[in-house]
């Protein structure tokens, strides 16, 4: 009998730690880099909508990504559990890319076009905006 191993345990073990995140690595496609923790309310209905836009737009270039905040990795675990990302996830208990990109809520994302440079970004997730944030990435996306 085969032993399967769960989704969330293979992100986990292919996520990677913040530093070694590069926005140039990505250069190309269009880069939707969102900031969570596993605290976070909204957190818990953006990643639903992130699961279909990454899946949506993937073949156009879209890159989800997002950076996990939590100190404790078994309470990101825990939220990946219940909350499963078909996108790239990056590690950063220390904050330093959350630095870098002046994080001040939870989530925080920020659209990146294709040559790397940031446009807009958005504190917070709600559900009314997320025909406006796609839009945004249509955008993005159909520019060459």
């Amino acid at each position: 009998m085969k032993r399967l191993i769960p989704v969330f345990l293979i992100l986990i073990c292919a996520a990677a730690s913040a530093e070694s995140f590069n926005v140039s690595d990505y250069k190309g496609q269009v880069v939707y880099l969102d900031f969570w923790a596993s605290w976070c309310g909204p957190c818990r209905a953006s990643f639903p909508w992130m699961n279909t836009i990454q899946k949506r737009y993937q073949s156009q270039g879209l890159q989800v990504i997002a950076v996990n905040l939590d100190q404790e990795s078994e309470l990101a675990a825990d939220f990946l559990k219940q909350f499963p990302a078909s996108f790239t996830i990056f590690y950063d208990p220390e904050g330093v890319l959350a630095q870098q990109y002046k994080v001040t809520s939870m989530p925080h994302s920020f659209l990146i076009d294709r040559s790397g440079q940031l446009v807009s970004s958005h504190k917070g997730f709600r559900q009314s905006k997320k025909a406006e944030y796609e839009q945004e990435i249509q955008a993005l996306l159909a520019e060459e």
